[in-house]
């Protein structure tokens, strides 16, 4: 990710999962002579499922929740969306629910690597 400048801000938090999204420029006109930019960051696909290195399987317990999952096997709360899309889910109760007791959630090596 490049260097943030007047022209190009920093899109999100380096950790986020939208750091590596580009910052795209729509230039409208809303009306003759009158031209705005609208900002926004390109849209991010989901990695293949089991595209990368596993860095550990979690067994899934009551009282389990997706960010504490992360914390302990990443060292971050907030990379818990690697762990979710690694499963390919969207919402993070879908793999600590009570349905989900005794299941198994693969935690992903992350590219790069954990932060312990």
């Amino acid at each position: 990710m490049t260097a943030p400048t007047p022209d190009r801000p920093r899109a999100a938090d380096p950790g986020s999962r939208y750091a590596a999204a580009p910052v795209v420029v729509l230039r409208l006109v809303d009306a003759p002579g009158v031209e705005r930019e609208v900002r926004y960051l390109r849209r991010r696909f989901l990695p293949a499922p089991g595209g990368g290195p596993t860095l550990a399987a979690h067994t899934v317990v009551q009282g389990d929740r997706i960010d504490l999952i992360a914390s302990r096997y990443l060292g971050d709360a907030t990379r818990f969306w690697q762990v979710c899309d690694a499963a390919r889910v969207i919402h993070p109760d879908d793999l600590t629910g009570e349905d989900r007791m005794g299941a198994t959630v693969r935690i992903p090596f992350p590219p790069y690597g954990p932060l312990r």
